[in-house]
């Protein structure tokens, strides 16, 4: 299994059979205990070698964002709607990949040629886009991808540079990847049940029900985020920064970790030389605001990737970030008496 492979898998938040099944075949090399959710969750569980009674829980999202087919037009192009946050500024002319047979397509819109100087000076929005798979028909169109099929982005994985690598879906395939890392390593001295949760990009819909099932003791989130350290973005906004390690968030606008577990998660990172950072900003969220929520309350943190350009077919991350996110991860996963 590598990184490769995931980030290639489509699943858009509602959709995510194809990544899920992949997973699924991947836990079960590790354990016979693997089962869907309700909520579409992939949840894999594996008994603690000597206090199995403490519960902790590991999640990461399989889902990505893309786009869902609304309808036809006469001429065969395809109208869209997001699935998930997207910037209709990066999705002008992009490849993509349409329906349960994957079709190739294009996303388009009105070439600058035509537009009047008004068009240029706002910012285009999602109902003046088109997917065009290369039909010429409204019913060609229909019967190829209709109404509510999957439009997922179609960009190749590549490494590049000094340790970095883009590909759409980083976010959170990154997580993913790590959780199935961490199998290996397993059992560990408490239980660890592996939460691959669906929909967190259209509301964290999946990690809710998801956690409420599980009721875990405590909850360690792998998640991708934004990475401000690009162009001309002044200092103080550049709230962490790809290649300076797994970035631990102490709150976002859902969440405020507890201290103590936020401290010991430092504590961890220094003793095992694991490069980390406190990620400054406290804008966003992800699935751990609704993790910590369920039933009396699950004591939950975060441990980021940083990620250029999240949300868009050309994500890019530090190859060492994703090292040190697994690390430090394996490292709270060893050593949980973080309340004492």
């Amino acid at each position: 299994m590598e990184l490769k492979e995931l980030c290639l898998l489509r699943g858009i938040s509602g959709d995510e059979s194809e990544i899920r099944n992949y997973i699924k075949k991947e836990c079960l090399k590790y354990t016979e205990n693997v089962r869907i959710g309700r909520g579409g969750c992939l949840i894999a569980e594996i008994r603690g070698r000597k206090n199995p009674q403490k519960r902790v829980m590991l999640s990461a999202h399989m889902d990505e964002v893309g786009f869902a087919v609304t309808s036809a037009c006469e001429d065969g192009l395809l109208r869209i709607t997001a699935v998930g946050g997207i910037d209709s500024r990066v999705s002008v002319s992009k490849r993509v990949l349409v329906g349960s047979r994957a079709l190739p397509g294009v996303i388009g819109a009105m070439p600058i040629h035509l537009q009047s100087p008004e068009d240029r000076m706002r910012v285009m929005r999602l109902s003046d886009l088109f997917v065009d798979i290369g039909e010429s028909t409204k019913a060609g169109a229909e019967k190829a991808a209709p109404i509510n099929s999957s439009v997922t982005f179609d960009t190749p994985y590549t490494e590049f540079g000094a340790g970095f690598v883009c590909c759409k879906a980083l976010d959170d395939r990154v997580g993913c990847y790590n959780m199935l890392r961490l199998m290996e390593k397993a059992p560990f001295d408490d239980t660890v049940i592996f939460v691959f949760t669906s929909m967190e990009e259209v509301g964290l819909l999946g990690a809710r029900t998801a956690a409420y099932d599980v009721d875990p003791d405590e909850a360690i989130v792998l998640e991708t985020t934004a990475a401000n350290d690009i162009g001309m973005v002044d200092e103080t906004k550049q709230v962490c920064r790809a290649g300076k390690g797994v970035a631990l968030s102490f709150m976002d606008r859902r969440t405020i970790t507890p201290r103590a577990l936020f401290e010991h998660a430092l504590s961890v990172a220094e003793k095992n030389g694991i490069a980390l950072q406190v990620k400054s900003g406290t804008t966003g969220g992800n699935d751990a605001g609704a993790v910590h929520t369920s039933r009396r309350g699950i004591p939950t943190i975060t441990l980021s990737v940083p990620c250029r350009n999240i949300h868009s077919p050309a994500s890019v991350c530090a190859l060492s970030d994703i090292e040190a996110q697994y690390h430090e991860a394996e490292a709270l996963i060893s050593n949980t008496d973080w309340r004492n």
